[in-house]
């Protein structure tokens, strides 16, 4: 019996991206979401079939997904359609993947670990840039210090954002930064550290602090207690941002939200092909232990949304064809740091 995935969310940007590269390489999931015009045009250009339903029940989600055996969650911003199609997949014993960054959702899918494992059902977000390549350099930086107390991780690209993921960079703002301190995910300031790093081009950049995945998935990774996630920023942004400090509950003003993601809206959707083979990732980490040792790994790795689309299908076709125990993952303990290796670019 032929097993049949769906992905949700199907006609946005990265989900665009994660079709085609499933279609690439001839599988033909459903495609779902709930904007039916949109679906059907899509569907019919990638003659695939399609559902259209929206996520407000969960037992009418449970009922769409009655002949599906796993969705790919690909409609942000995941705060509003990640719980419901949880909670619908352990219903339904339908394997749940994502490609979020949100460390909310992260956290939401951990704490759904024994209602998971119970039902059989793999709970793994993160199935896109967010966080394959960062959370196996966790795992493999861990591999070689077991007894690691701090973990920093970053990545480098001149890539531009979706519209999708900058509108969830905007839903942060007014929320500060995320740092794991002492095994606890700590509230702390935009921009709270900064630090020279050399990425991996050769050359050493101004770095920030930022709110990303991996301050969640890392430790359940990695089981590292300390986690900081860096990007490059100029001085005068940090400068900025901890400025922004003082004032950024008005980001949390539904108007404010309204006009910045009304701005994002009149931007291009994504980077085109061209602008992805010209943009890899940079992608560094280190880890130090309670002796002051430090070890640190740099690799070089395909755009981010390529990884995204890609990472997607492979993990997707890895989870319908290995998955025997239910329960929370993260990709690397899922799949294994290996992983990783599919992505890297000389």
């Amino acid at each position: 019996m032929a097993l049949r995935w769906m992905i949700y969310g199907a006609y946005g940007y990265s989900g665009k991206l994660i079709a085609r590269q499933a279609k690439k390489r001839g599988y033909s999931p459903i495609l779902a979401g709930r904007n039916g015009d949109a679906l059907a045009e899509f569907a019919q250009h990638l003659q695939l079939s399609f559902k259209e339903f929206p996520l407000n029940d969960v037992n009418s989600i449970k009922a769409q997904l009655a002949d599906v055996d796993l969705v790919v969650n690909c409609a942000g911003p995941f705060s509003r359609t990640a719980a419901p199609l949880m909670h619908a997949c352990i219903a339904s014993k339908t394997h749940y993947l994502d490609i979020t960054g949100e460390i909310d959702i992260f956290e939401y899918a951990h704490s759904l670990n024994e209602q998971a494992k119970q039902a059989g059902v793999v709970l793994c977000p993160g199935v896109g840039f967010d966080v394959i390549p960062t959370d196996c350099v966790a795992a493999r930086l861990n591999a070689q210090m077991p007894d690691a107390t701090h973990l920093a991780l970053g990545f480098d690209s001149g890539s531009r954002m979706s519209r999708g993921t900058a509108k969830t960079s905007v839903e942060r703002l007014g929320q500060g930064g995320a740092a794991r301190i002492n095994s606890l995910i700590e509230t702390v300031p935009l921009a709270w550290k900064d630090r020279e790093i050399d990425f991996g081009s050769g050359k050493k950049k101004v770095a920030m602090t930022i709110p990303w995945g991996d301050v969640s998935t890392a430790f359940y990774t990695t089981e590292i207690p300390n986690i900081e996630v860096y990007i490059p920023a100029s001085p005068r942004l940090v400068k900025r941002l901890r400025r922004l400090n003082w004032v950024r509950f008005i980001f949390n003003w539904q108007w404010v939200q309204k006009k910045l993601k009304a701005k994002i809206d009149a931007q291009s959707e994504g980077p085109d092909d061209k602008e992805r083979d010209k943009n890899p990732t940079y992608v560094w980490g280190e880890v130090s232990n309670a002796r002051g040792d430090r070890k640190e790994m740099r690799v070089k790795v395909k755009n981010g949304y390529s990884v995204t689309a890609e990472g997607a299908v492979e993990m997707a076709i890895y989870t319908l064809e290995h998955a025997d125990k239910g329960g929370f993952y993260t990709p690397s303990r899922l799949y294994g740091a290996k992983l990783l290796d599919q992505y890297l670019i000389d």
